[in-house]
C-alpha cells in the first residue's frame, strides 16, 4: 500500500510547475480540508482494524495514517493523532488478545482462520514460544505475525498486563514513526514551496526515503529472527 502512495505522490509532483497550478499542494488542501476531528477518527479506526486479526491484513492502516498526519496543521492536532493511533493500535492489539482468551483454537479453526493458512498460525505460535515478550514487540513490525501474535497470545498463559507491556512501546515506536514523518515532510514543503520550485520533489524523497527505511527495517528484523520463526 504504502508504495502506491508513493508512486501516486511522484506522479502528482511530475506534473507540477505547469501553468501555475500546485497539484501537490492543492492534494495537501484536499486532505486537510476534511475536519481534523473526523481525520483523527478515521486513523484511529484504520489503525484498529490494521491491528485486529482478519480485517488487518486487507486494511492499509499504515497509509491511511501517513496520508492523515500530512494534514496535521499544529501541535496539538499533531498530538491527537498521535494519541488517537497509540490507542487504536492497542485496542486492536486487545481485541486479538481478547479473542485468542475468548475462543482459543475455535477461532483458527474457523473458515476465516483457515484461510490464513495453518503454517501462518504454527509461525505465530512458535516464535511466541521461542521469544515470549520480544516477540510481542517485534510482531508489531513484521507482515501477517502483527495481526496473528495478539490473537496466539491470547491462547497462552501470558497475563494480559505483561502482553500489554511489551505492545505498548511497540505501537508508540509505530506510531511516532508514521505521523512524525508524514507531518514534518507535508510541513516543509509548505513551508519551502514559495521559495524552491523543487519543494515537492524534497516532500516525496523523505516519503520515498522513510518507506524504504521501513522495509529494510522489517525485512532486517525477519532475518535476525527468521531462526525462531522457522522450523
Amino acid at each position: 500500500m504504502l508504495p502506491h502512495l508513493v508512486e501516486t505522490t511522484a506522479t502528482v509532483v511530475a506534473t507540477a510547475g505547469t501553468g501555475g497550478f500546485d497539484p501537490l499542494g492543492w492534494l495537501l488542501d484536499v486532505v486537510q480540508s476534511v475536519d481534523p476531528v473526523l481525520r483523527i477518527l478515521l486513523s484511529a479506526v484504520a489503525i484498529f482494524c490494521e491491528t485486529s486479526i482478519l480485517i488487518g491484513l486487507v486494511v492499509p492502516g499504515d497509509t491511511i495514517v501517513l496520508v492523515s498526519s500530512t494534514a496535521t496543521a499544529n501541535v496539538a492536532e499533531y498530538i491527537g493523532l498521535l494519541v488517537a493511533v497509540i490507542v487504536g493500535s492497542l485496542g486492536g492489539e486487545s481485541v486479538g488478545f481478547l479473542l485468542g482468551r475468548l475462543f482459543g483454537p475455535k477461532l483458527r479453526h474457523s473458515r476465516l482462520g483457515r484461510r490464513i493458512g495453518e503454517k501462518n498460525w504454527m509461525r505465530a505460535e512458535r516464535y511466541l514460544e521461542r521469544r515470549g515478550g520480544p516477540a510481542v514487540f517485534l510482531s508489531r513490525f513484521l507482515p501477517v505475525l502483527h495481526s496473528l501474535v495478539p490473537v496466539t497470545v491470547g491462547t497462552s498463559e501470558m497475563s494480559y498486563r505483561r502482553f500489554l507491556a511489551w505492545t505498548t512501546p511497540a505501537c508508540v515506536l509505530w506510531a511516532g514513526a508514521y505521523v512524525t514523518v508524514g507531518w514534518l515532510a507535508a510541513g516543509s514543503y509548505r513551508e519551502l514551496s514559495t521559495q524552491l520550485h523543487w519543494a515537492g520533489y524534497l516532500f516525496v524523497a523523505v516519503i520515498v526515503v522513510f518507506v524504504i527505511v521501513v522495509a529494510v527495517v522489517k525485512k532486517l528484523i525477519e532475518r535476525a529472527e527468521r531462526r525462531h520463526l522457522d522450523d
